[in-house]
């Protein structure tokens, strides 16, 4: 036994040395084909400078899309009465102290940081009325300064002004309400509604401005009146059903989300933005996977290029690999030394592809990717107002899943060529080439 550990000691420290040996002889190897590995590098890494623009521009474009759809509703988080998504009803609305509760809540130093506005809602359907026509609406009370840092809606008025806290019947409609109802700024007409009490009532409005938001259901039914004339109408008074939270990126929105319920007591609903917009939710789901499928097919493109070089200089090199094995490497030894070559050659690619793509799509899109001299500057994906110009997101879990597919990569293509290095029969590989 003493023997055996003496002998296990003598041969440990070998072990570094050979390791170092490997690389050299595998640096050596790919700078001698300096042709082959440059055309393999230049694939690599244009693929995945290409593969980190397109992550960036993605992930940008689905934040464009989730920012425009929650502020056209409830934003990232709505804090509203267990009821109110299924029945729409004033009669599933918070009451003045669990309002006080949840704006308490997003004052909370874990929460504060991550919310951008907060507005609270007092939203039902009803009808509007004009002398010329009666229209299905929804009615939306809003407090005018906290929607105005809310919404998308308030600095897009394409006639008049949003609501000013100094015209308590001022409405703000949309155009193509407007139009059905033969309204203009200045003109009156009549929101009806079931109050709380279960009365049907009238109240009187005026129409201060129009807006267009491009997407037809909310242009043709919408109508903001103040929160204070909506309460003193509908019998609620301090009451809202919902209170919509804003934040300052919608990664945050689980973060928030579990704070608020952890805070607020069991009368409270919170729900994310995906719970509120699920055909929004979908379509990015849709839309991420399909660019992980171009994420798959580009990184197979990439490893049979390694594959390819790896294998062909395998093939050229059998003299070699027969003298490596002669001076007393083993057949393992040698795949080792082939697949320190593919791995190698991957990963410096891959790294200089990475920076290369984070590189060029910082320094030529950081301040935004216009899209409106091809779409328009309204455009609408999912029922959702998004903007034209798309500002590229930079996420560490991106960064990670390319350095990750990289080694993946490397090491998949580079098994292959390794096992037929090392199956290489040494009297056959030292013959002379006749």
């Amino acid at each position: 036994m003493t023997g055996a550990r003496a002998s296990d000691r003598r041969a440990a420290p070998r072990r570094a040395p050979r390791l170092w040996l490997f690389c050299q002889l595998a640096v050596r190897n790919v700078r001698r084909n300096a042709r082959r590995s440059a055309l393999t590098a230049s694939a690599m890494v244009l693929g995945l400078a290409g593969l980190m623009w397109t992550r960036a521009i993605s992930d940008g474009a689905h934040e464009s899309w989730v920012t425009g759809a929650v502020r056209l509703g409830t934003g990232h988080v709505a804090v509203e009465a267990p009821g109110f998504a299924k029945s729409g009803s004033l009669a599933d609305r918070l009451s003045p102290a669990q309002l006080a509760d949840a704006e308490a809540a997003l004052r909370a130093p874990g929460v504060a940081p991550l919310v951008r506005a907060s507005a609270p809602q007092l939203s039902l359907s009803g009808l509007a009325s004009s002398a010329t026509a009666a229209v299905p609406v929804r009615i939306a009370g809003v407090d005018p300064a906290a929607e105005a840092a809310f919404s998308a809606l308030a600095g897009r008025p394409v006639s008049g002004t949003f609501l000013a806290p100094d015209n308590p019947l001022g409405a703000y409609v949309g155009i193509g309400l407007a139009h059905r109802l033969g309204l203009g700024v200045g003109a009156r007409f009549v929101v009806t509604a079931q109050a709380a009490g279960g009365d049907i009532t009238g109240q009187l409005v005026r129409v201060a401005g129009t807006f267009r938001s491009g997407v037809p259901d909310v242009d043709d039914g919408l109508v903001f009146i103040q929160i204070a004339t909506a309460r003193t109408w509908l019998g609620t008074p301090g009451a809202a059903t919902t209170l919509a939270v804003l934040l300052r990126s919608s990664r945050a929105t689980g973060r928030v989300v579990e704070a608020l319920r952890a805070d607020l007591p069991a009368g409270v609903a919170v729900l994310p933005w995906q719970e509120a917009a699920p055909g929004l939710a979908s379509a990015v789901r849709i839309d991420d996977w399909s660019g992980y499928a171009f994420l798959v097919i580009l990184l197979a493109i990439v490893a049979l290029a390694i594959l390819n070089a790896v294998l062909m200089s395998v093939l050229n090199r059998s003299r070699e690999f027969g003298v490596l094995q002669a001076l007393g490497l083993t057949r393992r030894e040698t795949g080792l030394v082939v697949f320190t070559e593919g791995l190698l050659l991957t990963t410096a690619s891959g790294l200089v592809g990475i920076v290369i793509g984070w590189g060029a799509t910082w320094l030529f899109w950081r301040h935004g990717l216009d899209l409106s001299a091809l779409m328009g500057s309204d455009i609408t994906f999912s029922g959702a107002l998004v903007s034209p110009v798309i500002v590229p997101e930079f996420r560490a879990v991106q960064v990670l899943l390319c350095l990750a597919a990289t080694l993946t990569i490397g090491i998949a293509a580079s098994i292959y060529p390794a096992r037929q290095a090392a199956r290489i029969d040494v009297a056959e590989a030292m013959k002379f080439d006749r």
